[in-house]
Order: C-alpha cells, then structure tokens, then sequence
C-alpha cells in the first residue's frame, strides 16, 4: 500500500460517522450471548465464525457463551475486497463435523444475505439438525436475498449505508475500528 492509499484508508476512518460505539456494540453482544445461551446452552452445538467478517463476533461471542460447545470457521465471499457483490466463492468450507448437531453460523452483517443464506442451505444439505444465525448488524433496506430474510440473533439493526468496523470492512480495511462506523457519502 503507497503511502496516498494509507492517507486515503485514514482518511475514510477521520470522516466516518460513528453510528454505535465499542459500548453499544459490547450491550448488543451480551444480549445476543444471553439469547444463544438460553436456546443452545443444553444442546452440544458447532459455532462456525464466517471469515473474515465473522472473526470480531466470534471472538467477542465466544467469550460471552458459557457452555460446551465446538467452534471453527468457514470462509464463503462473495466482496473479495471490494464494496459489491459477486457470486459466492467457497474459500474454505466446514472443518468439523456437523451432522445430526445444531449448528450456528456467526457473521458479522446481513446485508443482502446472500452469503448467508447460500451457508445455511449448505449446512442443512450437509444433516444438521438445525441451522440458525447470528450477526452483529442487520442492515435495514427491502434487497434481502429472500422476502422477510433476517438472522436468528440480531445485535442491532442499522440504517442503510455502507458501514465498517467490528469485523465489517472498506475495501479490506478498518474491521479493527471500534464500534460501528457509516462512510461519509457512501
């Protein structure tokens, strides 16, 4: 990266529009910790953490879910580091046997839902026993993949902008910021 495209990253960052701060985003997570622990906690189920996006949640989540449970991660894109999205590209699929368990799949947004949903028809193609969601943003707007689409957990819901941070990322940048962060004019 040239020393312009980092001045331009920072720049992105300096301009943003704070929408949730780290102390809103740790209440929602506890919140969703709660949730999962009350349906899940008895039931022996596999966490899969979507990568990239999934990284912060799982990671903030796991800490929060205080029961046996197996984790690892699956790396599905359809971004590759860009601001839209192209068709799914399986990266790394589910490591840990799954089938006849509950299964969770952590992300950080849904947006479209797309991605998540093509990773939930999976997993239920695959024998899990269920399948549900859990993501930190559900972006507000009628272009969900399919009508009255939303996760099975939710941390909050946020206006229609592009945003970043907490996992979510610009162009491959700031899923280090944080809270939840709207781009200026975007």
């Amino acid at each position: 990266m040239s020393q312009t495209e980092f001045d331009v990253m920072q720049q992105v960052y300096d301009e943003a529009d704070l929408l949730h701060s780290q102390a809103e985003v740790d209440a929602a997570m506890d919140r969703m910790a709660s949730d999962i622990t009350a349906a899940l906690g008895q039931l022996n189920p596999v966490l899969f953490a979507v990568m990239n996006g999934g990284l912060v949640i799982g990671g903030q989540l796991l800490t929060r879910l205080h029961f046996p449970l197996q984790v690892s991660y699956l790396h599905a894109t359809r971004y590759r580091n860009t601001t839209s999205g192209c068709s799914l590209e399986w990266k790394v699929p589910p490591m840990v046997e799954f089938k006849g368990r509950p299964v969770l799949i952590l992300d950080d947004i849904l947006d479209e839902g797309h991605t998540l949903a093509e990773i939930v028809e999976y997993c239920e193609r695959e024998g899990a026993a269920s399948v549900q969601t859990a993501v930190l943003v559900n972006k507000l707007h009628d272009r969900k993949a399919r009508p009255g689409m939303k996760a099975d957990y939710t941390g909050m819901d946020i206006e229609d902008r592009y945003v970043f941070g907490f996992g979510m990322d610009y162009k491959g940048y700031w899923r280090n910021a944080p809270g939840i962060f709207a781009v200026k004019g975007l």
